[in-house]
């Protein structure tokens, strides 16, 4: 069992989501917690990839087109730590 702990931010974000968003967010949450990251780069809808500049060490799942979960894997004490759920910035930096 994977432990999900969530930036202090994340209650803010969340109240802003649409139900739908919500309700895929929890999904997510849920499957990460029974079988890890790995198992949610085995669905291909969530569309999980490593990132890269600013952001390297963390990951991103996809809840739907425009937004993002922004997350980090700690392996030595088996936690994810949700850092951002926000809409996906199109801009390069």
């Amino acid at each position: 069992m994977w432990a999900i702990y969530e930036h202090r931010r994340i209650e803010r974000q969340l109240a802003k989501l649409p139900l739908l968003l919500l309700q895929r967010y929890e999904v997510w949450k849920e499957i990460v917690s029974v079988s890890g990251p790995e198992g949610i780069r085995h669905i291909r809808g969530f569309n999980d990839e490593a990132l890269r500049g600013e952001w390297k060490g963390h990951r991103s799942s996809r809840l739907n087109q425009q937004y993002r979960v922004i997350y980090r894997v700690e392996r030595d004490v088996v936690r994810v730590e949700v850092v951002s759920v926000t809409a996906h910035d199109y801009r390069r930096r």
